[in-house]
């Protein structure tokens, strides 16, 4: 049987969320993945809270698409100057650390970044960042930037 037996490619998985924080650990990605073959997969999740329901926000609230608009920008931005690197985005509708986690079953790196304005421990990583670290399927980098500050 003929086929096309592609050797396996390593699969680096980045979380984004638009902030500074998140776009310095994409770019960190993204050397990694070129560096090592590996394909990267960017992955935005976003989660209405509850509350905005009773905030009243308006119809045309669209968190869906503001994450794609973000996905849309960074990765042609981030393919640049990485000519031989597969990068694809995902959006998907959930808390961002069970997202992050479920992408990271096949991946064998997780990165996210990390602005560290939560709970005492989370002030090292960060609330996502903590949850991939303890249930992510794969090893995690927490890319701690300064650009937040």
């Amino acid at each position: 049987m003929m086929g096309t037996n592609e050797p396996h490619r390593p699969k680096i998985v980045a979380g984004i969320d638009g902030s500074p924080s998140s776009l310095a650990a994409l770019e960190w990605a993204a050397r990694q993945a070129d560096l090592t073959g590996s394909d990267l997969v960017v992955v935005g999740a976003w989660h209405l809270p509850s509350i905005y329901a009773l905030a009243g926000i308006s119809d045309d609230y669209d968190p869906a698409s503001d994450m794609q608009r973000v996905l849309d920008h960074w990765l042609p931005e981030i393919q640049y100057g990485h000519d031989t690197l597969r990068v694809t985005g995902q959006v998907i509708e959930s808390y961002p650390g069970p997202a992050l986690v479920d992408a990271s079953r096949d991946a064998d790196l997780l990165v996210v970044g990390s602005r560290g304005h939560g709970e005492p421990m989370d002030i090292l990583l960060g609330s996502v960042g903590m949850h991939c670290a303890t249930h992510a399927h794969c090893p995690v980098l927490v890319y701690r930037s300064d650009r937040d500050q």
